[in-house]
């Protein structure tokens, strides 16, 4: 039988890719050891998620609570499957600008470090699996921060005149500008993914996320901003709006669609291939947006407050121009192509668990 490997698999798109390979018959191998109960606090635990894929999947599923940065560990595993692991899905990852600041060397270990103990691991063990990365816009930096942008009564926007009005293509340089010590681990493991796959002919794929979202993301204020938006909507915690006026923009991706975009990889794989990966021009939002957007499905006022300092590093305005992804493969497209229907699925999934 063959394998998939999911790192991060009690997460939001670790957790929609075991789901997604093992109903399709393949054996998926999840490791995960949920820091992220760790980073954001017994809210953001991903434990429930991680029940929910074994019960659904059954035998299907083996978990390996392991740390991606031990080597001896995933050693064993990639050790045990070999030839037979058809896919890496790597999506494991200290995911918050904020929370790297407060121990860096945790956060780079993770996503550089524990990149390169997977790349070594599929190097030796597998050499002709796919790899597909989750990596970030934040590997641009602050250099979208510098297109000319345009302020709106509810958002930024950009010169409709500027070549990137259909979004942020791959060609942006990631160099000299402030990206956040989270942006320059994230930048790390998303070159040595390419390098991978330049050096050592691993079929290999960069996917720079946009927002990824989805019903079954742990949110927490630090990460997670539709989810954790409307936890707050729900449940009637207080939001804090962090600079900007509450106007910066994001793109904003279903997690179904990011798999697609991985399994459409999967079966016609490339070489050291980067891809942005977002909502585009068709699911985006800007924060004051997803404010009203979760008062109206919820029926209930937020209470929100600012702070008019903005996280160093932050984004004013990001949408993914996904024309090469689409070039690549014209058979890929959005199938949750509105932002508010992503709100509404993350309220109807979690009225149980969620509710004032």
């Amino acid at each position: 039988m063959s394998v998939v490997i999911v790192t991060g698999s009690g997460g939001l798109i670790g957790s929609e890719a075991a789901l997604f390979y093992g109903k399709a018959g393949y054996k998926v191998v999840g490791i995960d050891n949920d820091m992220r109960q760790y980073f954001f606090g017994q809210e953001a635990s991903t434990s429930w998620n991680r029940e929910r894929i074994s019960k659904e999947l059954g035998d299907q599923y083996e978990h390996n609570e392991v740390d991606i940065r031990n080597p001896e560990a995933i050693n064993g595993i990639f050790s045990k499957y070999k030839s037979d692991i058809a896919l890496i899905v790597h999506t494991a990852a200290q995911p918050s600008h904020d929370w790297a600041a407060k121990e860096p060397f945790t956060d780079f270990s993770i996503n550089a470090n524990g990149t390169l103990v997977l790349l070594e691991a599929t190097r030796q063990f597998c050499p002709e699996a796919v790899f597909a990365h989750c990596s970030t816009n934040k590997v641009y930096g602050d250099r979208p921060n510098t297109l000319p942008l345009v302020e709106q009564e509810t958002r930024w926007e950009l010169d409709p005149s500027h070549p990137y009005q259909n979004g942020i293509p791959e060609d942006m340089s990631i160099d000299q500008s402030m990206h956040s010590l989270f942006g320059a681990s994230k930048a790390a493991g998303d070159l040595l993914v390419q390098e991978y796959g330049r050096y050592f002919d691993i079929k290999s794929a960069v996917f720079r996320g946009g927002v990824l979202s989805g019903p079954q993301h742990s949110g927490a204020q630090l990460h997670g901003f539709p989810s954790y938006l409307m936890r707050c909507a729900m449940t009637g915690t207080p939001y804090t709006v962090i600079g900007y006026k509450g106007k910066q923009v994001r793109d904003v991706i279903h997690c179904t669609d990011v798999i697609l975009a991985m399994d459409t990889f999967f079966k016609k794989p490339r070489i050291a291939e980067v891809y942005n990966l977002g909502g585009g021009r068709e699911s985006n939002t800007s924060v004051m947006e997803g404010i009203q957007m979760c008062e109206e499905i919820t029926g209930h006022k937020m209470e929100t407050s600012y702070t008019e300092t903005n996280r160093m590093g932050d984004h004013i305005w990001y949408i993914s121009d996904l024309s090469k992804l689409k070039s690549h493969y014209p058979e890929w497209k959005l199938t949750y192509p509105s932002v508010r229907d992503i709100f509404q699925e993350i309220y109807d999934f979690n009225k149980s668990r969620w509710h004032r």
